[in-house]
């Protein structure tokens, strides 16, 4: 080795470094993007597959909401009859339920959608209808109501057949009215035919201490049930004319339902709340027992010595990904007050 050559200050030469070829980097880059196409694409035929069915591929296009796209899981029994089981739980209220940490879908879409794709499908000849509810909206419980008759109404050999859980009350009532046939748990609490509308009335705190509400309003009942002030005897009329008449309505459901005179009906639709063996006494179900026997009385019905049960769940899809990244915050909606139409409200 020769010293004089030798330079402290310049580096040593590195052997020429080789350019990454052409092909790696494409690859880099067009197979994330081909997975993510496939992702998509598979996303949006299974948001469009129903029943073994593919209304895209069949060139069948159809409005996502008059024919929802749900999957459907083997959930009970075994068999040639289909029969879907579909859970109205919690207060039936329309909008998504918000908790501080979590927040759920719409119970009353989830469950139209549910009883929409069952009407759909022409092999499903009967749902199970399970129910455990305090109530909720008016509204809410009739537009499910409406989607059960409409699925009888769309095959007369078709059934409902309601099985109460713990609580099956006022508007958890109101959806099974025209059910084929009610079985309540032994355990279960029912009743509470009724309607309501409720407020808080702060006057008097509000003028102890001095606090008060002002209101710019069209019309001097436009702010009824404000909580700072008062019901006028006229508005307590003008209340009480909206709850007789959704009162009225909840009445004949019933009656219609349980081919029972409306006169007989409201004997015990004062509100009241009915053990299982009330209910029974009062015909407003039909026996007292459990799972198995709803799947014997459907059996019987449908007229079949068994029956294949299923559940729905929403499809799997790209918009559901972004529909959920878009659900995880932090609401604090539960905490503000309001006041609205309700059978019974949740203990």
């Amino acid at each position: 080795m020769n010293d004089r050559n030798w330079n402290p200050s310049v580096p040593p030469s590195l052997p020429p470094s080789s350019k990454p070829k052409r092909e790696t980097w494409i690859l880099a880059v067009c197979i994330p993007a081909a997975l993510v196409l496939l992702f998509i694409l598979m996303s949006i035929v299974a948001g469009s597959c129903k029943s073994g069915k593919c209304s895209l591929l069949a060139g069948n296009f159809r409005g996502a909401d008059e024919f929802p796209c749900m999957t459907e899981t083997w959930s009970y029994g075994k068999g040639k009859t289909k029969v879907a089981r579909i859970d109205i739980r919690g207060v039936i209220m329309h909008g998504k339920q918000r908790s501080i940490f979590s927040v759920s879908k719409d119970p009353v879409e989830t469950a139209v959608r549910m009883i929409r794709t069952a009407a759909d499908d022409k092999n499903v000849r009967a749902v199970i209808l399970v129910v455990d509810s305090p109530g909720g909206g008016v509204t809410a419980s009739d537009i499910i109501y409406n989607e059960l008759r409409k699925f009888k109404e769309s095959d007369p050999e078709r059934k409902v057949v309601a099985l109460f859980e713990d609580l099956a009350a006022s508007g958890g009532y109101y959806v099974a009215a025209g059910s084929d046939y009610i079985i309540a748990h032994p355990t279960t609490i029912t009743g509470s035919i009724g309607v309501l509308i409720s407020s808080i009335n702060l006057k008097g705190f509000g003028d102890k201490y001095g606090i008060k509400s002002v209101t710019i309003a069209s019309g001097k009942n436009k702010d009824m049930l404000n909580p700072f002030k008062d019901l006028s005897e006229e508005q307590q009329k003008l209340l009480q004319t909206t709850v007789d008449e959704m009162y009225r309505r909840f009445v004949k459901i019933v009656a219609e339902g349980r081919s029972l005179p409306e006169e007989e009906v409201m004997k015990i639709a004062d509100g009241r709340l009915l053990t299982a063996t009330e209910a029974l006494n009062s015909r407003l179900i039909d026996r007292i027992g459990y799972w198995d026997d709803a799947m014997a009385e459907t059996c019987r019905l449908l007229k079949v010595e068994s029956v294949k049960v299923i559940r729905y769940k929403e499809a799997f899809s790209f918009a559901s990904i972004l529909d959920a990244v878009q659900d995880i915050n932090i609401s604090l909606q539960n905490l503000q007050g309001y006041s609205t139409l309700m059978y019974l409200s949740p203990l």
